[in-house]
């Protein structure tokens, strides 16, 4: 029995939302109504964050979340994943294909990110040095900046998305100690195995996210065999919580076509309006 907190509501095809690194199932609050009309929305917490228990013993996200699914009772389900979940949510792909239909990335390519951006790699490195020094003031806040992107300020954005980013990372990351082991494990390879997806892939990218996400995100959809990426203008890395109504437009014209084969040329370049 899977111990990860969850909530399942909706009848219908599974469709099943995987939040950001050190936020939680609260990301997800703008489409859980809106989706569960018409499908089975299951949306959990990650182990370490939310409200689901911490790591005892070496994991994997990934057979947490097939576990969770084959718990459910749940067939092959959509997976829609941000920033932590769309690493989530190709390894799934690659490690329990059986479970996994369609998947719907933003702001990630695998699970083996790469940064190469200065502002990306300067934002991390405060991060992780608030979170050495024990800072959680501090943490928190360097983490928001992620939100942000490279070409806009905090204050750019709406102080509510502001708001429920810091109260999600904080809950999150008040759970964690900087001394407490690693206990997560890798999925190998995953780069080098994606061509092997065959699932319709659609990257649903922040128009302003840093280069790294927007590359890798691009990458995948580049690689995979049924693949394409649309941005969202005005937002970065979260742009199901910065606009949610045009991300919602956005990934149910694609919930509609997943099972229909490639869509028509210039699809992915047309931004939802």
């Amino acid at each position: 029995m899977s111990d990860l907190f969850r909530l399942d509501t909706g009848t219908g095809q599974p469709l099943v939302l995987l939040h950001g690194g050190f936020l939680d199932h609260g990301m997800w609050d703008d489409q859980i109504p809106a989706l569960s009309t018409r499908y089975r929305v299951i949306a959990p917490d990650a182990r370490g964050h939310g409200q689901s228990p911490n790591a005892t013993a070496p994991f994997r996200h990934t057979d947490d979340l097939a576990e969770l699914l084959r718990h459910l009772g749940t067939g092959p389900a959509i997976l829609v994943g941000v920033s932590m979940g769309a690493g989530i949510a190709v390894d799934t792909a690659l490690e329990h294909p059986e479970l996994v239909s369609a998947l719907v990335v933003s702001g990630a390519g695998t699970s083996e990110p790469y940064f190469t951006d200065p502002w990306t790699n300067e934002t991390l490195a405060a991060w992780h040095s608030a979170m050495a020094a024990g800072d959680l003031d501090a943490a928190v806040e360097a983490f928001t900046l992620l939100a942000v992107g490279p070409h806009r300020h905090l204050d750019d954005l709406d102080p509510q998305v502001v708001g429920r980013l810091r109260r999600m990372t904080r809950g999150t990351l008040s759970k964690h100690t900087a001394d407490e082991p690693n206990l997560l494990l890798p999925v190998p390879d995953a780069w080098n195995r994606i061509a092997g997806i065959d699932v319709p892939v659609l990257a649903l990218n922040g128009a302003v996210d840093s280069p790294d996400h927007l590359g890798m995100a691009q990458r995948l959809t580049r690689t995979v065999a049924n693949g394409r990426a649309i941005a969202i203008d005005g937002t970065a890395h979260y742009p199901n919580m910065e606009r949610p109504d045009l991300f919602n437009k956005a990934l149910e014209e694609f919930l509609r076509t997943a099972g229909q084969g490639p869509v028509s040329p210039g699809w992915e370049q047309r931004p939802p309006r």
